[in-house]
């Protein structure tokens, strides 16, 4: 029989010496609920450095169009050369971004299925703030508006394929063009919006996630998850409303 270790299954089939073939801590660790959600805690960590650095570099577009065309080159082609080829620092972001939410929507999809096949009296862990429980039900709706959300940001800003800004435009120009329609503005502050439930919500259970969530500090997770929700979607709504309002043109 298998034996569990701190709720992961540990063994593995026999193999021809009459043993057991002991497959990979790790392998075995991912295949239970609690090795999901360590994966999930660390590629929303990830992710949640990832918007958070994104929006702060944003912040450039208020100091004009040279700065923030400065900055969006310096990303491109200045980031850690010489020390890498030039974009390779950029592409190399890109490749870490996409695994990690490859398996950040790969664990919460094979979590969702061990949920609907757990038996019927299903456990759940007590939560020390009934806030938590709206945005634990929408966690996967919220999150299907930022994927999408997310595909179109890069067709529009990064590839170019949908915004209106006229061939070879610079990054401040994109920027411009795609906020003055009122449909993508909208869309961004609803999608950002969706993002900060998001985030509130994992930045609220990551500590669970990971062990970290001892009850006497659970006000200083709260304060996190809502200060971070807000700050990154406060920064990013103001990018379409000042396009909007004429601030940045």
């Amino acid at each position: 029989m298998a034996t569990k270790v701190t709720g992961v299954t540990q063994g593995g089939p026999p193999n021809p010496a009459g043993g057991k073939t002991r497959r990979p801590f790790l392998v075995d660790l991912y295949g239970s609920a609690v090795g999901k959600k360590y994966i999930m805690a660390i590629t929303g960590m990830v992710w949640l450095g990832y918007v958070f650095a994104h929006m702060v570099g944003n912040l450039k577009v208020y100091l004009g169009a040279e700065d923030f065309n400065h900055y969006a080159e310096f990303l491109r082609a200045g980031l850690l050369v010489p020390i890498v080829p030039e974009e390779g620092a950029l592409w190399g972001m890109r490749v870490l971004l996409l695994v990690t939410l490859f398996f950040h929507i790969l664990a919460a999809y094979q979590l969702t299925v061990m949920n609907r096949n757990a038996r019927p009296e299903r456990y759940q862990a007590r939560r020390e703030f009934v806030a938590a429980d709206f945005a634990a039900r929408t966690m996967r709706w919220t999150g299907v508006i930022v994927l999408l959300f997310l595909l179109f940001h890069i067709a529009d800003l990064t590839l170019g394929w949908v915004n209106p800004a006229e061939s070879g435009a610079t990054p401040y120009e994109k920027l411009v063009a795609s906020f003055r329609q009122p449909v993508v503005a909208a869309f961004y502050v609803l999608a950002n919006l969706a993002l900060g439930i998001h985030i509130y919500h994992g930045g609220w259970s990551l500590f669970q996630s990971m062990g970290w969530n001892n009850r006497k500090f659970n006000h200083w997770r709260r304060a996190f998850a809502i200060g971070f929700a807000v700050v990154v979607v406060g920064g990013n709504v103001t990018f379409p409303l000042a396009v909007q309002f004429g601030i940045v043109s």
